[in-house]
């Protein structure tokens, strides 16, 4: 028999965020003991900055160029593999997803696919391998359409609540500063999507056997915005008693001064000349953007960090309750990433620096393992997820698995982790490769293919095919010293003095990087 295996993700969450990783404002004690009780991965990184291909590649164990969900609203093929499968099949373990999923575009009100269509038909049984699987998205509704299995169930038990959210991706103001995507969200909080998920992981593990083996894969939609955690819960984090964070550069001058010295669309997105419609909102425009406004922002945040360690906790004592603490390995990450107001910016998108890059990773190894306690600071990716909880199970490691096992101690002689992003947008048509290693955090332009078609104009139409404003030749790039730099204030690429070091770290990412399909998969959806 293999352990346990409980798997905590949150979404668009922040390295910082823990207060085990330096995080000073929101309080997180149940994460906190789980690294202090196990492994802390400093330099964890994810193979892609937005939600569907992060997620793929952890069900998956394979960079988005092989599983071929390399921007959101591609779906992830059917008969994609699936590491929750692969333990049910080959080692009996009992398996469920709660929370959210997003293998497939979110924004599907017609139910083109499962993973909306589900609960609309009340479906809550095997769907990719998970036996039990029930989810939420950010918001219960848009308009008269209820969301995932959490608004089917807030329209019956809360229905007063369906529109207290913040609309998703509409940037509208809201909160006590106007800020984007922001509302004093009257719901209560047991009914809030967090306490909801922690509801659905206590009652599955009350529903099993003693001696089942099982994999829950816990996924909370915070704090992914719209930023609306419940009402009164707001007074942990006073807004206006935050400052700017550490990566802000200051003043709206130093802003300029320092994303000018970057690639194009750093400024222009700050501007509103380039719309950063892969990371947020269309019209968002990061320079009308107030300090207070982004305090705001911060504080519910925090709030909702908050919030999701505590319901954390309750699943634990579940754990503990059964009986199953000393054979429970429990591992907690994120997808990506939040800018949150590094740089001056905002959401998410084609900026690879730490701050959408780099994961908050603990991992608490069962104690009946043996396993000492450690800070580990060779670089892992979030393909090394599923191959160790092959491990776990006992099981081995499938040849279809791109990553390795994850270290149990420092001195592994990992060298290097790899993140890519291509362009949703045809008209975008941005590639970007990353490679993190021996402190260096470097980024290689690809020549840009705006106006290429990718099959989202078969969607939109072909006015989506039109190249925006930046487009790239392929010389362009980013190279920080991020031990040093950790907010990337400083892009040393075409600095004389660093070219060697630039031209060695590129000549590795292009060598370590797998070949990829041969048959891209289309862009079906907006997202």
């Amino acid at each position: 028999m293999g352990r346990k295996i409980l798997f905590v993700t949150t979404d668009q969450q922040r390295y910082d965020a823990l207060g085990c990783n330096g995080g000073t404002i929101a309080r997180t004690p149940v994460v906190d003991r789980l690294a202090a009780d196990g492994l802390r991965f400093e330099r964890a990184y994810n193979q892609n900055t937005v939600c569907m291909p992060a997620r793929s590649t952890m069900l998956t164990g394979q960079y988005a160029r092989t599983h071929g969900v390399v921007a959101n609203g591609i779906p992830l093929p059917t008969d994609a593999p699936s590491i929750a499968a692969h333990l049910a099949e080959k080692g009996g373990y009992r398996t469920a997803l709660l929370g959210k999923a997003h293998f497939e575009p979110g924004f599907d009100l017609k139910g083109r696919w499962a993973e909306n269509r589900r609960p609309r038909e009340g479906d809550t049984g095997s769907w990719r391998g998970f036996e039990t699987s029930i989810q939420s998205m950010h918001v219960p509704a848009v308009g008269t359409h209820l969301i995932a299995h959490y608004g089917r169930w807030l329209a019956e038990h809360g229905p007063d609540w369906l529109h207290t959210f913040a609309p998703l991706l509409g940037g509208s103001p809201g909160g006590d500063t106007g800020a984007p995507e922001t509302a004093n969200n009257a719901i209560p909080r047991e009914l809030y999507h967090t306490d909801w998920v922690a509801d659905l992981a206590v009652s599955w593990l009350e529903s099993l056997a003693p001696d089942d083996d099982w994999f829950c894969w816990v996924s909370f939609p915070d704090p992914h915005h719209p930023w609306d955690p419940p009402a009164s819960e707001l007074q942990r984090v006073p807004w206006a008693d935050l400052d700017l964070p550490p990566g802000h550069p200051g003043s709206d001058e130093a802003i300029r001064a320092h994303l000018a010295q970057k690639p194009a669309h750093w400024l222009a997105y700050y501007e509103g000349s380039w719309s950063n419609m892969e990371g947020g909102p269309a019209g968002f425009i990061p320079a009308q953007m107030t300090h207070d406004q982004l305090r705001e922002v911060n504080a519910k945040t925090h709030v909702m960090n908050e919030l999701i360690d505590e319901a954390i906790g309750r699943v634990l004592r579940t754990v503990a309750a059964r009986g199953w603490d000393d054979d429970t390995d429990v591992f907690f990450t994120t997808d990506h990433g939040e800018l949150q107001g590094d740089h001056g910016l905002l959401f998410k998108g084609p900026y690879h620096t730490d701050a959408l890059m780099r994961l908050p990773l603990v991992w608490r190894p069962a104690p009946s393992a043996g396993v000492d306690p450690a800070v580990i600071a060779e670089p892992v990716g979030q393909l090394d997820l599923a191959p160790t909880f092959c491990a776990i199970a006992g099981l081995p490691v499938p040849e279809w698995i791109e990553g390795a096992p994850l270290p149990t101690a420092p001195g592994s002689g990992r060298e290097r982790v790899l993140c890519e992003w291509d362009s949703q947008f045809p008209g975008c048509g941005m590639h970007m490769r990353s490679i993190y290693r021996d402190g260096w955090l470097c980024t290689a332009y690809e020549p840009s293919t705006g106006g290429k078609p990718n099959g989202l104009e078969q969607v939109l139409g072909d006015s989506v095919l039109t190249p925006t404003s930046i487009q790239y030749d392929g010389t362009e790039g980013e190279l920080y010293r991020v031990d040093e730099d950790p907010h990337a204030f400083r892009n040393l690429w075409d600095d004389p003095a660093h070219r060697s070091i630039r031209d060695e770290l590129v000549a590795d990412l292009r060598a370590s990087l797998p070949a990829g399909r041969a048959d891209p998969l289309l862009v079906e959806a907006p997202a």
